[in-house]
């Protein structure tokens, strides 16, 4: 009901940042591209409206009429996003509405601890805040445990020395290390799974499992990523395997390996193709948290181990799941997904409409011209088919910038590939669309060309083709 409070474009943030643990990200996709239709657009009106005082009624005839600004009145979730999404884009922002927006949300009478937390380190940023740290006391006993294992590790000293490369430790020690951590692992009677709650897995993963004085060198990522591996079942053998064969040797570099070969090591590992499409969602929003910026490389291969065999695969349209997933990768790395996966399904001789519908969701909600046009360029490299054509059809609906040549590569393609579908309505629609949406592109040489074109086709589109041809006079 308080969605009704905002203007139309404020509203698509609202539902943006209503929608589960991704709203941040979409919130901020949802920003950025109505930047670009309107640069000058700003998010004041949207701040003030939060911040707007709201008469709340009593749920008892007994308690007064109270007054709370807008934002209180959301669930805790929304203000979880609401706080994670302003983060992001603060230094856009006024700094006197963002104060005034934390202002309101300490007036909150329902606190959310997560929401206390984003607070603090909102009025960090803006360097209004200097109270006690972020961190719990417990966390600031151990990084002071921490430190002080530190102390005497080379010459540089800190951490540089103790992440710079490997230190020296007996097999004995290493084992006995690793035996402690399975001890601790088999007490507390619970893994670390990709399908569990994406809140308690942020927080697990984001604690620190290194032994420092351990005999390898790596990440605290790649160390979280092993140890949750080697505590699997039996069932998951061949990952564990396949795991211990590629692990650097202990008095080799830990950086040896390009960065994208180590993903597709840990996607091995972990088996993402076979993961059920339920727990996509959590995985992709915890890929694409800001702190996480991939290479082109990397975010290929992440793209390609974990969704290229699910979309290959689809008999019968794409559930929500999967198309979440999709698609939140595909508007955060669009070139990656476009080599990736859009590519690799266009190739595939067997694509069918399943497939062709979900890309054709990319191409209208995720891609911008410029990858379009990249999409209209792989399909000069196959054989077209049915599905094809739609996806082509979907591109050319979506009206990208054409320049002359590749206008005139993609008319050598209809002519080259038209004969096959003399009695296809679909390539009929297609040809309709370019001779009246892209006529200003259709020379004198393109005009001949086509003519030839629909004198063959056998569809009962050819005589509206050839008035739209007709009429095409400044060629």
């Amino acid at each position: 009901m308080f969605v009704s409070r905002f203007d139309g474009q404020a509203k698509l943030l609202v539902r943006s940042l209503l929608c589960g643990t991704s709203g941040a990200l979409r919130a901020l996709d949802v920003f950025h591209r109505q930047q670009r239709v309107n640069p000058d657009m700003s998010l004041c009106p949207f701040m003030e409206t939060l911040c707007q005082d709201e008469v709340t009624c009593p749920q008892t005839e007994d308690q007064p009429l109270t007054v709370e600004p807008l934002v209180c009145l959301f669930p805790a979730l929304f203000k979880h996003n609401l706080l994670s999404f302003v983060y992001l884009v603060h230094s856009v922002l006024p700094r006197p509405a963002v104060l005034r927006l934390l202002e309101c949300l300490t007036q909150d009478p329902r606190p959310s601890p997560w929401v206390i937390a984003l607070v603090r380190q909102l009025e960090r940023a803006t360097g209004t805040h200097d109270g006690p740290p972020l961190y719990t006391p417990l966390c600031s006993q151990r990084l002071e445990e921490l430190s002080q294992r530190l102390v005497g590790f080379g010459e540089t000293g800190g951490w540089a020395a103790c992440l710079s490369g490997p230190t020296v430790e007996s097999d004995s020690q290493h084992a006995s290390g690793s035996s402690e951590l399975r001890t601790q692992r088999k007490r507390k009677g619970s893994f670390v799974t990709l399908d569990s709650d994406c809140e308690e897995t942020g927080q697990r993963s984001k604690r620190m499992k290194m032994d420092v004085s351990g005999g390898e060198c790596c990440d605290v990522d790649e160390w979280s990523t092993r140890e949750e591996t080697s505590g699997r079942s039996e069932s998951a053998a061949p990952a564990e395997t396949l795991g211990e064969e590629l692990q650097p040797a202990p008095d080799g570099p830990c950086g040896a390996l390009p960065e994208h070969i180590k993903v597709e090591v840990f996607c091995s590992m972990l088996s993402f193709p076979d993961l059920p499409e339920q727990t996509l969602p959590n995985l992709c929003s915890s890929i694409l948290t800001p702190a996480l910026d991939f290479s082109y490389s990397t975010a290929a291969t992440l793209i390609r181990s974990l969704l290229l065999q699910k979309v290959l695969s689809l008999s019968e349209p794409a559930s929500r799941c999967l198309v979440t997933a999709v698609t939140s990768l595909c508007s955060r790395y669009p070139r990656p997904a476009c080599q990736a996966l859009i590519g690799p399904v266009l190739e595939e001789k067997n694509m069918g409409n399943s497939q062709a519908e979900l890309l054709n969701r990319l191409i209208e909600g995720c891609l911008d011209s410029h990858y379009r046009l990249l999409v209209l360029q792989m399909t000069f490299k196959i054989s077209w088919g049915e599905a094809v054509l739609s996806v082509i059809h979907s591109v050319l609906d979506s009206k990208p910038d054409f320049s002359e040549e590749l206008f005139t590569q993609f008319s050598e393609q209809l002519l080259s590939q038209g004969p096959q579908f003399t009695k296809s309505v679909k390539f009929a629609k297609m040809m309709l669309t370019v001779l009246t949406k892209y006529n200003r592109h259709v020379t004198a040489a393109h005009k001949h060309s086509l003519q030839g074109c629909l004198m063959v086709n056998e569809t009962f589109l050819k005589k509206s083709l050839q008035a739209a041809l007709k009429r095409i006079t400044h060629a």
